[in-house]
């Protein structure tokens, strides 16, 4: 309860310094720097695509899996239901798409919407000048800041500056009262930006790195994951820290160093959330991710360790035989500032063979279905155990800690056996209200051509009760068969091979699912459910098998 006070007062005073410091009597502080203030740019290595640039030219603007065509008309004029496609679209990361063209009139078109934003947002608004939001636009007008002026009449070009420069004094005054963490880094991260870029603030730059190092220390675990343990906020992070380091290893090359250390270690993080199939596990808000950005962004670590292996991490733990690859949620539930976006899946996991997925979550609900967000964060919406479709933790959707996910126990460590390679999994959040704690064992065999799992229910009450229910949601494209025999059934997947799926201990049935995707939005899969009534040492054995000519 004591964390919980502190929490909500540490969030009320800061969100109520920042609310002050952004009232207009105060904003006069926030004026622009000199329109010659910038000068150089920093690195971009993201890639670039010229179709996208044709795409926008023509009014068609696909940002966060939806296409928006304005016909014609200014992407800021017009109303969108959809709080990514808008979060993108204010973001400017598209900018990285005009590096590469050498066309005078697309240029133009792209310091075009530049001056448009400045006209229509140009003044504070709460959501368009959110922290994160601010220093992301401001990263990337300052990777692209050449594209913006030159060839710009000299009043565009100083608009575009002061523009610039009230929105980095706008970062330096509300530095500190930022509550979601990951933005505070983002802050933090666009403020040795602009220093960098900055030719009377370059004396700063040392101040600013070390408060951006102090900042990733104080939210990058032992293991290199970000506490929200979110993969997505993770590779955000890395976006812009790897743009950071590589600005500062020419002039700054000891903070360079030292930054690099905490960067390599995240790196390596993000590597031992990554399935074969090159997409990190959908856990904690995590969804599709563009494969492209992801190589991009790793292939910035110049001392990234590919062969992970089997390992614990993080709360999470990993298994690696053959091509096989099985990440798992041991359930850890994120403090209360870093679990804005956590979702309740212990024992769930997401299972690769090769490049290809076979089992996996269903990912964040889509921007468009704003009230469903709740159900994509509770244990039906993964691949694991729940009971009376309750999910392990509390999400509360009313009241001060609306949307901040609460454990109901303190987290099961994992245990992991490396010669098989095993990993065992418990959760305690079904404890008190059905009496029982759920175990689950998943073993891979035959160098990873055979995933055994082993899900059981151990009495630690009097009374036991409830029905549990073990989802597998399958990969996109993935087709159930289930024959006459009462306990196989085989799953086809869209790149032709099968896989056989048998269990023991429950009843069996098909059922609809759906998966994120980055380019199609919720795409309709299958799942597999295995339904038992709660008794106490009842177990449920269930095996997935590759069918080999």
């Amino acid at each position: 309860m004591l964390s919980v006070i502190r929490f909500l007062a540490w969030r009320w005073t800061f969100g109520a310094i920042d609310y002050a410091v952004t009232m207009p009597l105060l904003r006069w502080t926030w004026q622009g720097l000199s329109e010659d203030a910038f000068a150089g740019s920093l690195p971009e290595f993201r890639p670039a695509d010229a179709e996208t640039v044709i795409d926008m030219m023509q009014g068609r603007y696909l940002l966060a899996s939806k296409l928006v065509d304005t016909q014609g008309t200014s992407p800021f004029s017009i109303e969108v239901d959809s709080e990514d496609w808008l979060q993108v679209l204010h973001g400017f990361a598209w900018l990285r798409h005009f590096r590469e063209i050498r066309d005078d009139g697309s240029k133009r078109f792209a310091r075009t919407l530049v001056l448009d934003w400045i006209g229509r947002e140009g003044q504070f608004d709460a959501e368009t000048w959110a922290p994160g939001l601010t220093a992301q636009r401001v990263l990337n007008w300052l990777r692209h800041y050449p594209l913006l002026t030159e060839g710009a009449t000299p009043e565009q070009a100083a608009s575009i500056a002061r523009a610039l420069g009230t929105q980095v004094q706008s970062l330096r005054v509300r530095a500190r009262f930022v509550t979601e963490p990951h933005e505070r880094a983002l802050v933090a991260a666009a403020l040795v930006g602009a220093a960098l870029c900055d030719k009377e603030g370059r004396g700063e730059i040392e101040k600013y790195a070390t408060r951006l190092i102090q900042v990733l220390d104080s939210q990058i675990d032992a293991d290199g994951i970000h506490l929200s343990r979110s993969a997505r906020i993770q590779l955000a992070l890395l976006v812009e820290l790897a743009t950071i380091r590589a600005a500062l290893v020419r002039d700054h090359a000891d903070i360079a160093r030292e930054l690099g250390t905490r960067v390599d270690a995240m790196h390596g993080g993000l590597d031992a959330l990554t399935l074969g199939s090159g997409e990190p596990a959908y856990f904690h808000g995590t969804g599709q991710i563009a494969h492209d950005l992801l190589v991009s962004v790793q292939a910035q670590s110049p001392e990234r360790q590919r062969a992970i292996g089997s390992r614990l991490f993080s709360g999470y733990g990993r298994l690696e035989a053959g091509p096989a690859t099985v990440i798992a949620d041991a359930g850890l539930v994120p403090d209360l500032p870093f679990a804005g976006e956590a979702a309740s899946s212990p024992l769930a996991f997401e299972f690769s063979y090769g490049t290809e997925l076979i089992v996996g979550n269903c990912g964040p609900a889509p921007a468009e279905l704003p009230d469903s967000k709740p159900l994509f964060r509770r244990g039906i919406a993964h691949t694991g155990p729940t009971i009376n479709a309750e999910s392990a933790d509390d999400l509360p959707e009313k009241g001060a800690l609306s949307g901040r996910l609460r454990a109901r126990a303190e987290p099961i460590a994992a245990t992991l056996e490396t010669d098989e390679p095993a990993l065992t999994l418990a959760t305690a959040g079904y404890e008190a209200p059905f009496g029982v704690v759920l175990e689950r064992r998943m073993t891979l065999l035959n160098e990873g051509k055979t995933l055994v799992g082993q899900d059981k229910a151990v009495a630690s009450g009097e009374t036991v009760s409830g029905v549990v229910t073990l989802r597998f949601h399958l990969a996109p494209g993935a087709e159930v068969w289930h024959g006459t025999s009462e306990n196989i059934a085989r799953v086809y997947l869209a790149n032709g091979t099968t896989w056989t799926f048998l269990w023991e201990g429950a009843e069996m049935r098909e059922e609809e699912s759906v998966r994120q995707s980055a380019y199609f939005g919720l795409h309709r899969t299958q799942q597999i459910v295995l339904e038992a009534q709660v008794e106490a040492g009842h177990e449920i054995a269930w095996i997935f098998t590759l069918e080999e000519d």
